[in-house]
């Protein structure tokens, strides 16, 4: 099953042989094995590359369920027999809170109801004081130009474009063809002005050969930047995820605009030596990766 499911993403047999630690041969008599099976082939070859047939996506996405399901077999069963308690504290912010912290959450409570977690949102700069002070135990966050960073691990978590949204009754609301200089004199709701992401929409706007926009709202507020941009004229940012769902409500509209890979990969930090003394992050970390596989 793990062999087919990484196929489905990886395409060849060689990194579906390093991504599973097997051999390559191996891979391939997997892949025979299971056409063998179902009696017709499941992958089609051009040059060194395989796809899927669409009997052979059907069999990758019934395995990928598959295996979601003994991965969570496996952490309720690890939490039953570990006793797993006490508490995580976790700092995350808020372009990624409402995407991938219900998920792992639900998956951390149902193993452990008896174990507590704590969320603290704010931005990257104002919440990694903390985690380097212990006051947290874990750091979500999308991040811009990353770097390595003394005594702390880090693993990316999900990848995920952020796009340009409107009201639905804005005048750019219905134009097809954008350019970014179309869009620098509106009303910006903005990250904080300290904050990575700020710094990296900046940086945007300046690829694009123009000043960030003046006129600004500074808000992490979902609720209220919602409200904002019914009320006035205004631009903002917002993950993909949350701008399909809110657009499919009626209340928002994405704009055609290329952001460029704008914060796209959400990564997850933690201090080096606290995995192995604090089993109730090394469990909330499992449920975060399961809870990733999903999106």
């Amino acid at each position: 099953m793990r062999v087919i499911a990484a196929l489905s993403e990886l395409k060849l047999v060689a990194r579906v042989s390093e991504a599973l630690n097997v051999t390559q041969p191996a891979v391939s008599k997997q892949i025979a094995e299971l056409e063998k099976i179902v009696g017709v082939p499941i992958v089609t070859r051009d040059r060194n590359r395989l796809f899927l047939t669409p009997i052979g996506q059907r069999l990758a996405d019934h395995a990928k369920q598959a295996l979601g399901q003994l991965d969570r077999a496996a952490l309720d069963i690890e939490a039953m027999a570990s006793g797993v308690s006490g508490a995580v504290s976790v700092g995350v912010v808020s372009s990624v809170a409402p995407i991938l912290l219900p998920g792992a959450i639900a998956l951390f409570k149902s193993g452990t109801p008896q174990a507590n977690i704590v969320i603290k949102e704010g931005h990257f700069v104002e919440l990694f004081p903390d985690l380097e002070a212990g006051a947290l135990d874990l750091l979500i966050a999308r991040i811009w130009q990353p770097q390595e960073l003394p005594g702390i691990d880090q693993l990316s978590l999900f990848a995920e474009p952020v796009v340009v949204v409107a009201g639905r009754n804005h005048r750019l609301a219905k134009q097809i063809d954008l350019e970014w200089r179309d869009l620098v004199d509106f009303p910006w709701l903005m990250p904080q002005a300290n904050s990575v992401a700020r710094r990296a929409v900046d940086a945007l706007f300046a690829e694009n050969g123009l000043t960030p926009p003046s006129n600004t709202i500074a808000s992490l507020s979902l609720t209220l930047n919602l409200a904002l941009l019914e009320a006035i004229p205004a631009l903002g940012l917002m993950p993909q995820r949350l701008a399909q769902s809110h657009a499919a409500r009626g209340d928002i509209v994405t704009l055609p605009i290329d952001t460029r890979g704008l914060l796209s990969e959400a990564r997850c930090f933690w201090r080096s030596d606290q995995v192995e003394k604090n089993p109730t992050l090394s469990f909330f970390l499992k449920c975060l990766h399961i809870a990733t596989e999903d999106l």
